[in-house]
């Protein structure tokens, strides 16, 4: 910690205030523009950084029944669990349709560059 217990930032300010004040004005013109460039691609690479989540299946792991179970009751629980295992697989479908749209207009727009 003997690095920053020396550091001050009233002196920092003035230091700065002191080497700006003896540079050119096209110097501080160059400053600016750099510093805007900098700002502006860390700012691109950071809205373009969004990444959808990883898809990852719902586990369900064995359930409990009783041994004997009649061929009704089955047949019951089955008509309970078709429509969430038929959401399930369209809501997949969907998103694997939607991720080989994408890939099919990449492979499109590289097509056109001529790759």
């Amino acid at each position: 910690m003997g690095l920053f217990s020396r550091f001050s930032p009233i002196v920092a300010y003035r230091d700065l205030r002191l080497f700006l004040s003896q540079r050119q004005p096209y110097e501080l013109i160059f400053l600016v523009a750099a510093l805007g460039v900098t700002s502006f691609l860390i700012y691109a690479f950071m809205k373009d950084s969004y990444v959808e989540q990883e898809y990852r299946p719902k586990i369900i792991y064995v359930e409990q029944w009783p041994a004997d179970r009649t061929d009704a009751q089955i047949i019951a629980q089955q008509k309970i669990d078709a429509p969430i295992k038929a959401k399930a697989l369209a809501e997949q479908k969907a998103r694997e349709d939607a991720q080989r749209a994408a890939f099919k207009r990449l492979d499109d727009k590289l097509k056109a560059m001529g790759i």
